[in-house]
Order: structure tokens, then C-alpha cells, then sequence
């Protein structure tokens, strides 16, 4: 509406123009008509309020890595309805450009904090391994590579927000930017503190949080039905799942409170109020934009603060570039698979990496390969090598016919969008359980890389291909995905400029989290109602009890107050004496009738 006003505007004074040229008679009759038209628009244009926050200030503190690539889709969206965007990126980042159009940086040097990226390879190196040795095995070793990788990362993340918060210059130059919103990814929370220390209101771009999945932060998650991260379970749980699920949901919550927070404890002291926590800083965001669609998510309770934009960075597919282009066509009606295992490629085994291979040369399907490493000795001419590769439009072309995939949340969700089944090598993080889900829908099958054969995962590819049911189990989530009012980029960049313009959106925050834990689960008001049936037993037995104490006191004292009337009656001492005078009377008549018979003796010897 805004862009159409100033054209109506100028096509009236064009109009208005041509009006001079007309005879005066028809000049007298239309000017009095353009002369209000033209005032009425002028109104308008005027007292017509903006339909989107132009020209706000953002600054944005991402995760590295893939957690970029979605994020810089908002970014883009956001500079593109008029907003300046800020990035804050590490000196060694290794996606965010320092230079791009879209957004100005601000670098930070890290000196000998950086992370090597040969971490996460050699964690993938060990979990493989470790599953190689059994389930339990794999379980325990997965758990203490995790918890290595987090201490790590989280004590980096620790070190570089304290070498920003004690850069006076840089700390007056972010304040003085005047900055209306921070939008971050809380996967590491230095963007959540910033945002804090800065006075921002703040928006999340969020999927998982420092010590596990978002919805575990901020919704209420009953382990009876909704799977803890990490556990490769479903919502439909019987009693060992739920057993197993319960277990993973103490793991998880002694990972936040004994590996997670007391890393931010020393920098939090520091720079804050006495009291400052980390769960409280994370729980005060405005707005949780949600990478979620429950077309993949199991259903579950959510919070109104919580926007769901899973599937924001897809899109159309465009056209390929000409050698690939001609690559896909030349697959005629067999088609093409696409295989990509994100960044963590060359920590696959060489083994599995050969078997793979040779298992591609028995498709009469062609094959484009994301690839980083030696070639393998397997490879078949119907396979082409990539070391990067434009995934969302060869997803998109209408020669792909499926894709093996690791399970990133970013492939998954285009794999979606474009309908194509998926074989699942899930490798580390959330990538197993988001496969799961996808075979819980029917549109994805799921494999253990690491004991992984050729012949396996040649009968899994070509059931994928073989059986319509996975493609028409994905086609349907795809429509399901695609059926909603608003594209989900659309909506992301709604709530961040509603964040702006109403100054935070603290009506939507539910007061849950400021409680204690005790009130949260309402054991103070059990232990009130419990009290209060308690407390009446316990009055109720102490009455009885001083009621027959005092009764038996009465029992025992009639017998002395009987004694006492007794002997202030006349006669009394006398009547009592009676028994003991006839026993003493008697007792002298036997003594007297002895002596008696004594002396009777006596005189009859003398006689």
C-alpha cells in the first residue's frame, strides 16, 4: 500500500498537468475533483502508519558454523526491509564473512582461544568407535565425548565474552550504537549475556540451548511422552522407553548443572548483580524463534513466546550451474542421489567411506557426492565429487530422487520442503534424533555409520528408491509444510520487528521461571493440603490423649478422696478400726486360750 501511494500521487499531478492544456470550460470541471483526490492522498500519506519497522539498529551474535548459514537468511530478510545490521564474529570465524553487504561486523580477536575444527572431527572419530563396540559402549562414550566437546567450547565461549566485556572500547562503541534488538543463537550463550549487559531486548534464533533442546528451557516437557535429546525415542514410549527417557533427562540436567553453568559463574560475578544466573538471563528473551514445524516435530506443550519457523531458509530451487546442470539431465529417467554429510565428512572411517562407494557403482542412478578427502578406489563412473554443493537446488531439481543425509536440522527441513525420502547416517549432536522422527513419519530410513556395509546400505538406498511409499510419505509432509498462512521467513522477521516496535514483548513471557522450583511443581501448596488433614489427626489425637490422661488421673484419685471423706465423718476412724480390733481380739483369745492350756498342764503334773 505504501509502495502504490506515491505512484497515485504522481500520477495525479501528471494528470493535474495535462489539465492546463484542456479547454477552460473542462479545466473548471475537473479541478475541483483533482484538487480533493489530490489532498486526500496527501493525507493519507501522512496519517497512514508504517506497515514494518524500517531502519531499526540490530545487532546479531550468532553460533559458527552451520547455525550460520540459517541465521544469515534472517539477516538478509532483515536488511532487505531497511534495517542495519551488526554482526558480531570471531577473528578466525569460520562462515561469517567479515566483508558483506548485507551486514557491517564487528570482529573480535580471540588470540589463543580459538577452536580447532579438528575437535568435532576426532569426537565423530570417537563415537564411531566407541558404537562399534556395542550399544552401550557406543551410549557411554557418546555421553563423555559430548560433555568434552561442551567443556571445551563453553570455556572458549567464557574466555572471548570476558575479553569483550573488559573492552572498554568496544563495550562504549556497542552502547553508543544505540542498538533497538539483539537477535542470537543461545546454542552458545555470550549473545544471551551481551544482551543483557547491553540492555536489549532480545530475540532467539534458537533450536538447542547451551545444555540441550530449546523446548526444554522454556516449555513445559513431560518425559512421559515428549523424548529428552539424545535418547532416540519417539512420543510413544512404553515402560522401558520411558525408563531410558528418564535417564537421559538426568544426564542431561547434571550436564547444564555441573558442566554448563558454573563455567559462566566467574564472568556473570563480575560483570553483574550478586545473584546473576544463567538460566534466568536465558529465560527473559522476548521472542524464541523456534527452527520447528510440527509436520517434523512430535507434538507437545509450548509457550505463546515461542515462534515456530522450522524450514525459514528454504526456498524454490534455482537454476543449477551448466556442468552440473548437464550432470542431472544426463541421468535420464533413473534420476540422481544426492549424498551430503555435512562438514564432519572426512571423520567417516576409510572403510565405510569404500563400501559406500562401491555401493553407488551398483545403481543405475547417478550420483553427486559431497566430498572432502582421498578419493576412494570404488568410486564408479556414475558418481561426480563435489567439495561443496548448492544443496537446496539440487534437492529442488526434478532429477533427485533421494538423499543420503547425516540429519542436520538445515538438510532436513529442505529435504521437506522438496519431498524427497531420506537414508539417514546420523553421525553426532541432534542428528539421530531428528532421523528419527523422519521414520517415525515413514519417510526415511536410518543406518549405524559405524558398522555400516556395503551390501546394507546398498538394500537401504534402493528400498528408498524402489518403494513410492517414502516418497509419498515425504511428498505429504511437504504439503503439510507448505500449507500455512505465512512463509515461516516471513513470519521470523514479523516478530523481530514487533519485538522493535512495542520495546520487548515481556506480556508474553510467562512468569514460571522466576519461581522456585518448590512453587513451580506446586510442592508448597501439597505440602499445605497435606499438612492441613495432618494437623487436624494430630490435634484430634492429642485431645483423646489428654482426655483419657485426664480420666485415668480422676480413676486413681477416687479411691484417696474416699479415704479423705471417710475420716472427717463422725465415727469414721471407728468403723475403719473394727476389722482390726476382731482380728486382735482374736488374735489374744488364741494366745489367752494357750496360756491357759499351759497352766492346766502344769497344775496336772503337780496334782
Amino acid at each position: 500500500m505504501l509502495v502504490s501511494m506515491p505512484f497515485r500521487f504522481l500520477m495525479t499531478v501528471l494528470v493535474s498537468v495535462q489539465v492546463r492544456e484542456m479547454p477552460g470550460h473542462v479545466q473548471r470541471a475537473l479541478v475541483l475533483p483533482i484538487f480533493v483526490r489530490l489532498l486526500l492522498l496527501t493525507s493519507l500519506l501522512f496519517l497512514t502508519p508504517p506497515l514494518h519497522c524500517h531502519g531499526s539498529r540490530i545487532l546479531v551474535f550468532p553460533v559458527d558454523g552451520s547455525h550460520w548459514v540459517n541465521m544469515e537468511v534472517l539477516v538478509k530478510e532483515l536488511h532487505g526491509r531497511g534495517h542495519q545490521m551488526t554482526v558480531i564474529r570471531q577473528s578466525d570465524s569460520w562462515f561469517v564473512r567479515e566483508h558483506a553487504p548485507h551486514y557491517t561486523a564487528v570482529t573480535v580477536q580471540l588470540g589463543e582461544t580459538a577452536l580447532d575444527r579438528n575437535l568435532f572431527e576426532q569426537a565423530v572419530r570417537n563415537v564411531l568407535e566407541g558404537r562399534r563396540m556395542g550399544r552401550v559402549v557406543g551410549t557411554l562414550v557418546q555421553i563423555r565425548e559430548m560433555f568434552s566437546i561442551l567443556r571445551i567450547v563453553h570455556r572458549a565461549t567464557s574466555t572471548v565474552l570476558s575479553i569483550m566485556l573488559e573492552d572498554r572500547v568496544l563495550m562504549t562503541q556497542l552502547k553508543d550504537s544505540s542498538f533497538d534488538l539483539m537477535l542470537t543463537d543461545p546454542g552458545l550463550p555470550a549473545g544471551t549475556i551481551l544482551a543483557h549487559y547491553l540492555n536489549l531486548p532480545t530475540v532467539y534464533n534458537v533450536r538447542w540451548m547451551s545444555f540441550g533442546e530449546g523446548h526444554f528451557s522454556i516449555a513445559p516437557s513431560p518425559i512421559s511422552y515428549v523424548p529428552v535429546p539424545g535418547s532416540g525415542l519417539t512420543d510413544d514410549m512404553g515402560l522401558l522407553q520411558r525408563t531410558q527417557n528418564l535417564m537421559h533427562y538426568i544426564i542431561n540436567l547434571l550436564q547444564e548443572r555441573m558442566l554448563v553453568l558454573p563455567i559462566y559463574r566467574d564472568v556473570l560475578d563480575q560483570h553483574f548483580p550478586p545473584g546473576t544466573d544463567l538460566l534466568s538471563l536465558q529465560w527473559s528473551a522476548d521472542i524464541w524463534l523456534m527452527r520447528a514445524d510440527f509436520v517434523f516435530e512430535f507434538p507437545r506443550p509450548t509457550m505463546p513466546n515461542v515462534v515456530y519457523i522450522g524450514g525459514f531458509q528454504c526456498r524454490p530451487a534455482k537454476p543449477l550451474p551448466g556442468e552440473l546442470e548437464v550432470f542431472m539431465e544426463s541421468s535420464g529417467q533413473q534420476g540422481v542421489v544426492v549424498m551430503s554429510l555435512g562438514t564432519l565428512i572426512s571423520a567417516l572411517p576409510k572403510e565405510v567411506t569404500e563400501a559406500i562407494a562401491a555401493a553407488f557403482t551398483q545403481l543405475p542412478q547417478k550420483v553427486v557426492w559431497r566430498f572432502v578427502g582421498e578419493r576412494p578406489s570404488a568410486l564408479g563412473n556414475n558418481t561426480l565429487l563435489l567439495d561443496w554443493l548448492p544443496q537446496n537446488d539440487l534437492l529442488g531439481h526434478p532429477k533427485t530422487r533421494a538423499f543420503v543425509a547425516h540429519g542436520g536440522t538445515n538438510g532436513i527441513y529442505e529435504a521437506i520442503y522438496h519431498g524427497i525420502p531420506v537414508l539417514g547416517l546420523p553421525l553426532l549432536f541432534d542428528q539421530q534424533d531428528n532421523l528419527i522422527r523422519l521414520q517415525a513419519r515413514g519417510a526415511a530410513r536410518v543406518l549405524d555409520a559405524a558398522t555400516l556395509t556395503e551390501w546394507e546400505f546398498l538394500e537401504a538406498l534402493q528400498d528408498i528408491l524402489n518403494d513410492p511409499s517414502y516418497k509419498s510419505s515425504m511428498e505429504r509432509l511437504s504439503s503439510l509444510h507448505r500449507d500455512t498462512s505465512l512463509h515461516p521467513l516471513v513470519r521470523a522477521a514479523f516478530w523481530v520487528e514487533y519485538v522493535i516496535r512495542n520495546k520487548g514483548a515481556s506480556h508474553l513471557r510467562t512468569e514460571a521461571y522466576s519461581m522456585p522450583w518448590y512453587s513451580y511443581y506446586c510442592l508448597d501448596v501439597a505440602a499445605v493440603l497435606l499438612a492441613i488433614p495432618l494437623c487436624s489427626v494430630g490435634a484430634l489425637l492429642s485431645f483423646l490423649r489428654l482426655l483419657l490422661k485426664h480420666k485415668s488421673q480422676k480413676t486413681v484419685n477416687q479411691p484417696e478422696k474416699t479415704k479423705v471423706e471417710n475420716q472427717t465423718k463422725p465415727g469414721a476412724n471407728k468403723a475403719e478400726d473394727t476389722p482390726q480390733l476382731d482380728r486382735k481380739k482374736q488374735k489374744m483369745s488364741f494366745v489367752d486360750k494357750k496360756e491357759k492350756n499351759q497352766r492346766g498342764a502344769k497344775q496336772g503334773k503337780l496334782g
